[in-house]
């Protein structure tokens, strides 16, 4: 079956959304995709009455293969896992994707869900397909993929009061930084919940917290452990990580970390730092101005 320049210009961005929501992952989204639509020629035309939901149906068993494959991967995996953060302005113009379910708190979330929830999850909140297009998708009954969509949404509600609200998150990240640099705990206790999690991912690779750390006196003294190990050239930038207001540091003229925030009600719940060289961006590394 031929696709048009057209049909792949379109649909490219929507396979490449659905891949990076299902797997956290942007390293082999792009490859997937490419092979989603070679694959498409090799498929007879009269097998095919929706190009769209077909292409979706591809590349969504493509990513439960891989989900599957990846597991004992990810049980081996040292330390916390992050998903892999995209810095928005470095993507091709042409791959244009939704803040909703795109920041790197509700991704992380996401891993609490099995592959056929996330599935699920995925292409009735991110695609909007009907729940009679989903079943014939994933190969289950329409009131089954119903039931699979009501477990994933309670599994993931903590994330959904997220606030996406970029200029206001960015205050926070502001105050956040300031009361770091200044070394104002009581200001940085005020911004934490006194639950906050944050998660350290050196994937083996460099040297990072091994297990969350949990509760904002830990938090606090861990971040403050940081700045104390900090070389001389050591600086950040505030950029769009998923959508939202994160910190991007270097470290040796190099990108060192990146670091995304989940807040409620202007309150920091959940810290992530990406410090996995295989994760972060490669187009970001830059040396210092």
């Amino acid at each position: 079956m031929n696709i048009s320049q057209d049909e792949f210009i379109e649909w490219r961005p929507l396979l490449f959304s659905i891949g990076y929501r299902i797997l956290g992952s942007v390293t082999y989204i792009e490859d997937f995709v490419h092979e989603t639509f070679l694959k498409m020629y090799d498929v007879e035309d009269q097998l095919v009455h929706n190009k769209k939901a077909y292409l979706c149906k591809m590349m969504t068993n493509r990513c439960l293969d891989y989900l599957k494959s990846a597991q004992h991967t990810k049980e081996q995996y040292m330390g916390p896992w992050n998903p892999e953060p995209i810095l928005i302005e470095k993507l091709p113009a042409d791959i244009v994707l939704e803040k909703e379910g795109l920041s790197i708190a509700y991704l992380r979330m996401m891993e609490n869900l099995t592959p056929n929830e996330r599935v699920v999850l995925v292409l009735r909140d991110v695609v909007g397909f009907s729940y009679s297009e989903i079943a014939d998708i994933v190969d289950l009954k329409e009131n089954n993929c119903r039931k699979i969509y009501s477990r994933a949404k309670y599994k993931i509600k903590e994330v959904e009061n997220e606030s996406l609200d970029y200029r206001q998150n960015q205050q926070i990240v502001d105050q956040f930084i300031g009361a770091i640099q200044h070394q104002n705990i009581n200001q940085l206790l005020h911004l934490l919940s006194e639950d906050v999690t944050l998660y350290s991912d050196g994937g083996g690779e460099v040297r990072a917290a091994l297990r969350p750390i949990i509760f904002n006196q830990n938090v606090a003294a861990f971040l403050k452990g940081i700045l104390k190990n900090a070389t001389d050239d050591f600086y950040y930038e505030i950029k769009s990580v998923n959508g939202q207001p994160g910190i991007i540091s270097y470290m040796d003229q190099r990108l060192h970390s990146v670091v995304s925030f989940f807040i409620i009600d202007d309150i920091i719940q959940g810290i992530y730092i990406t410090m996995n060289p295989k994760k972060l961006p490669n187009d970001s590394v830059q040396e210092k101005k």
